[in-house]
């Protein structure tokens, strides 16, 4: 009999090839090439399920150009915004994501730009890469103390927990603002805050962990950011456009913010230049997942959603 095909959108790690090889007639992309929407909708004609990324947009035109055979969309990623869940559903298109497998990874990314921004390190590093060290006295390249300062949350999901978890080791005193308050036993000791204006004016520390959604779209912003405490530090491990870049730069520039550590951008990996010129922001090219047993693990959960979709059960981590 023959194996339904499936068409795999990006290079995955090669134990996860090797299932869906095993399992489907898997169409690869050894080379890695990020694919054109034409390339997309050649590649899957004839197939029952697509194994994708955040870099490929599913809007409502490329749901509808599908071919008829696509029963889901299993996504490599937790964040399911470059997909219209809606024009999926309607055409009977099922979207999968891959939530919790990822979360202390991107913890880990998000405690690395925290001290990174706040004690100046990639900064320090430039300088001794050039060769421009020279000397060393008590005033030499001050930083941000990160332990027992005060850190928001905002987006308290499985990554939120696990950053909140960490922070917890540096006696930082935690608060966070969710869609909903989570039960004690998952707040990590953290304060709850219904709204955005009782949290953001205790914040030392404000850490982005919330999905990308209409609602949240540039919740980062000259006013929000206003409300912070001067020499406040921002770290963006969510999305780029949570985050509007403009002011967030004008705030680096001022000094109304003393730094931030970015993993996301808006227009990644194409990224707004000014962030080169500025000493005061950590840099990072979207690691936040990328450790290879949690790659491995999202394209097992992926494949393991296609699975139970296609068999006609309930997928673990439907999204529409």
């Amino acid at each position: 009999m023959n194996k339904p095909r499936i068409l795999i959108t990006r290079k995955l790690p090669d134990a996860v090839e090797q299932r869906a090889v095993r399992d489907y007639d898997a169409i690869l992309n050894p080379q890695d090439q990020l694919l054109l929407r034409a390339q997309i909708l050649e590649r899957s004609q004839d197939a029952v399920g697509i194994v994708a990324c955040h870099t490929e947009t599913f809007d409502a035109v490329m749901i509808a150009a599908l071919p008829n055979t696509v029963k889901v969309i299993a996504n490599v990623s937790t964040g399911t915004d470059h997909v219209d869940l809606k024009a999926a559903a309607a055409r009977g298109i099922v979207v999968t994501n891959t939530p919790g497998v990822l979360a202390d990874a991107t913890a880990e990314i998000a405690l690395l730009l925290l001290l990174g921004a706040a004690r100046r390190a990639s900064e320090g590093e430039r300088l001794v890469r050039a060769g421009e060290w020279s000397t060393w006295s008590p005033t030499f390249m001050l930083g941000t103390q990160v332990s027992g300062k005060r850190a928001g949350i905002i987006g308290m999901g499985g990554v939120g927990q696990a950053t909140a978890r960490f922070l917890r080791g540096l006696d930082m005193e935690l608060h966070y603002h969710n869609r909903r308050q989570l039960p004690p036993e998952r707040e990590q000791g953290a304060t709850y805050h219904a709204t955005l204006d009782t949290l953001l004016p205790l914040c030392d520390f404000v850490l982005l962990h919330c999905p990308a959604t209409p609602e949240t779209r540039h919740l980062i912003n000259r006013d929000t950011i206003a409300q912070l405490p001067d020499g406040a530090i921002i770290v963006n491990v969510a999305r780029g456009s949570v985050v509007d870049e403009a002011d967030l730069i004008a705030a680096l520039r001022s000094g109304k913010l003393a730094a931030a550590g970015l993993d996301v951008f808006e227009n990644e990996p194409q990224i707004n230049p000014e962030f080169a010129t500025l000493d005061n922001v950590f840099l990072l090219p979207h690691l936040g997942s990328a450790t290879r047993e949690t790659r491995d693990a999202m394209g097992f959960l992926a494949l393991d959603n296609l699975a139970a979709v296609l068999a006609g059960q309930a997928a673990p981590n439907r999204v529409n």
